[in-house]
């Protein structure tokens, strides 16, 4: 053989080459991406052929699952409470995909986890039909019913969350849509209901609490009560400076308290009755005495700056960076740039409840496979000690306080304990303030934690966290209190 003979021949064997090593990588390598893309039809219709696994509250209940159908998809995609537990369950579109727990835990719900091997070989061998496996969530439907029934229509959100094992007893938002109709089979009427939802200004399909960020108001005095009370230089008797304004430094600006109160005598107070009645110059001038980094060390410490996977992404809330000391006046009360999800606050509320422990929120209790095995089993998981357990029992009473004389009457339960903090939040211009609140009962052994968010105090001028977010707490610990033995 000559040697251009030689060359074309080595030549040819590498392209062969090149070709195999490449079907290989497409076949194996490659084969789980690919089959993941959302614009991958022959993966989705085939996965219309089989019974998709149903999404289950913690008490059995239903609330997605696949019925059979006589169309050339053979499986339709049901949801029977529809907008109630729309943020939770999401949608299982064959235009848009899936999206919430039904994207986050696909490959269960579709049958081709790995870990559902044993079913997918015994399904080969057998010639049975594959089905996909269920996933069990931590939802308590009573608890998400009186949370969605309690907000009325009003922009917001509520989160449940069992103080001691971050699990996610309730997650609301509120206006929601309906699932149902994103996952029909009638691709001009999903995409028209497509085109409908996201046009809507009210943002129906906004998940407000995991998603949406929110100034957290007076809430946030929680954290800078924790801030002070960690530094050991204060208790809950300190007196501390709470003059009718605090004028900003280099401005010409003051702090004022709501409404132009006045505050103690007008010129000190103790850090529980600051915090009891809402002082706003008090909890503005500890921020500038605790200065910007302890606030926010204190505020990573339970979980801003960083999000939380329940198996959904959340946003992550912010403390401000790079502050001067008027911004840092306003930060310590919840305001300026600070921004915080319902979720977030509803684990602040719950690691003071846990003795100062912050657990990991999670949505999904198990995993099961399509012959009822259990595939995987979620664990309380600590995430950190927010603050130690003295200062977590200082910060219960205070906020005990808040609820039994202070603004945050409107929680209260005939015969149990509840710890609470009011949110008046301001946010725009010639919008009424975003209304807060955050409680766990019973104070003593808590065993929920809820944060309650409603936007522009749900329209009025007047609303306060007290008012308008109050009576929505008080009503999802009624419930969780009323399931108790």
């Amino acid at each position: 053989m000559n040697k251009p003979i030689r060359r074309v021949a080595i030549a040819c064997l590498l392209l062969f080459a090149a070709l195999l090593i490449n079907a290989n990588v497409v076949q194996f390598a490659d084969a789980k991406n690919l089959r993941a893309k959302q614009d991958n039809t022959r993966t989705l219709y085939a996965q219309y052929d089989r019974k998709r696994g149903d999404i289950v509250a913690a008490t059995g209940q239903t609330i997605a699952t696949s019925k059979p159908t006589t169309d050339s998809l053979k499986y339709l995609r049901t949801y029977p409470e529809g907008p109630l537990y729309a943020p939770v369950t999401g949608f299982y579109s064959i235009i848009y995909g899936p999206s919430d727990i039904e994207s986050a835990e696909d490959s269960i719900l579709a049958g081709t986890d790995d870990r559902l091997f044993v079913n997918q070989l015994s399904n080969l061998i057998t010639g049975r039909t594959p089905q996909g496996g269920s996933v069990i969530l931590t939802i308590d439907p009573t608890l998400q019913e009186a949370a969605y029934t309690a907000l009325a229509g009003r922009k917001g959100a509520v989160v449940a969350v069992d103080p001691s094992t971050g699990a996610i007893l309730a997650l609301v938002t509120s206006p929601s849509y309906d699932p149902n109709v994103l996952s029909s089979h009638d691709n001009a009427g999903i995409t028209a209901a497509w085109k409908s939802l996201n046009a809507d200004p009210a943002n129906p399909m906004l998940d407000r609490a995991l998603n949406q960020t929110y100034p957290p108001g007076s809430t946030f005095k929680l954290i800078t009560a924790a801030a002070a009370l960690s530094s050991e230089k204060y208790n809950p008797q300190s007196v501390i400076p709470a003059p009718t304004t605090l004028p900003y430094p280099n401005s010409t600006k003051s702090l004022t308290n709501y409404a132009g109160e006045t505050c103690g005598d007008g010129k000190t107070t103790t850090l529980i009755d600051a915090l009891t009645i809402s002082c706003n110059t008090a909890f503005g001038g500890l921020g500038q005495t605790l200065g910007q980094d302890a606030l926010r060390d204190q505020a990573d410490a339970f979980g801003f700056d960083s999000t939380f996977t329940v198996p959904m992404k959340s946003a992550a809330s912010v403390f401000p960076a790079d502050l001067d000391a008027a911004q840092t006046i306003q930060s310590a009360i919840g305001q300026y740039d600070v921004r915080a999800t319902p979720l977030q606050m509803a684990m602040v509320a719950a690691a003071i409840a846990n003795n100062g422990k912050l657990m990991k929120p999670y949505l999904v209790k198990q995993l099961v496979g399509p012959d009822l095995a259990v595939v995987d089993t979620t664990r309380p998981t600590e995430i950190r000690q927010a603050v130690s357990s003295e200062v977590a029992a200082e910060l219960t009473t205070m906020m005990e306080s808040v609820v039994d004389h202070g603004t945050g009457t409107t929680a209260r339960i005939a015969g149990v304990k509840v710890a609470g903090k009011t949110g008046t939040a301001e946010n725009a211009p010639g919008k009424p303030p975003h209304a807060w609140f955050v409680a766990f009962a019973p104070a003593a052994q808590p065993t929920i934690a809820v944060s309650v968010l409603v936007e522009n105090g749900g329209g009025k001028n007047d609303a306060t966290g007290a008012s308008v977010a109050g009576p929505i707490a008080k009503a999802v610990l009624q419930a969780a209190l009323a399931e108790q033995p």
